[in-house]
């Protein structure tokens, strides 16, 4: 079973169109899921204080291997902190949550999303391929090992570039929208409910 963890923000239709799995914002559920999708949108705080009935059920699965996918502030939620608002995130990865340059924010539209690492989630899909990203806030890894791909954006003329995927064993992050960003986007949330458990 798939849990797709409601939090009372997200695009839950469509992430539960594109993964199938069941919406819920049940700790026994969560505890029982073979994978988890965490979709999220809106402010980091607010979300953080949702999530913590279902934390320990959360971490405890991740700490197990059960394959995990954040989206947006999904994936952020899988850091510590974020300047955006107090709350504490999962911390699976170390690291904070960091407001995109005024010049660049929010960050609306299809970009280019460039591959680091051979990362499973990407199996059919080639680099550099284009996804949807609704974001103003980026995540800021103490260490690169987690970063499984960038993507760039400009300020004022220069080219700067965020982590776009993360990546801890069977833990990934996605700050686009796998759920709208068309045929590359359905492979994504494919390859996750095939990842071998």
């Amino acid at each position: 079973m798939i849990a797709i963890v409601d939090l009372g923000v997200g695009n839950f239709a469509n992430v539960g169109k594109a993964v199938g799995g069941t919406i819920t914002d049940d700790p026994k559920r969560v505890a029982e899921a073979d994978r988890i999708v965490l979709p999220g949108v809106g402010n980091f705080g607010e979300v953080a204080r949702k999530l913590k009935p279902l934390r320990e059920a959360l971490l405890r699965q991740i700490s197990a291997g059960t394959p995990f996918l954040g989206i947006c502030l999904g994936a952020q939620l899988l850091f510590q902190s974020s300047e955006e608002e107090e709350g504490q995130g999962l911390g699976i990865l170390k690291g904070k949550v960091v407001k995109l340059p005024e010049a660049a924010a929010p960050h609306i539209g299809w970009n280019r999303v460039n591959f680091r690492e051979d990362f499973p989630l990407f199996r059919g899909i080639e680099d550099e391929s284009y996804f949807y990203f609704v974001h103003s806030y980026r995540v800021k890894p103490e260490a690169a090992a987690p970063v499984a791909a960038t993507t760039n954006y400009a300020v004022n003329g220069k080219v700067k570039q965020f982590p776009s995927a993360v990546r801890r064993g069977n833990t990934f992050g996605v700050q686009f929208h796998p759920e709208k960003s068309g045929e590359v986007g359905l492979r994504i949330m494919k390859n996750f409910k095939e990842l071998k458990l």
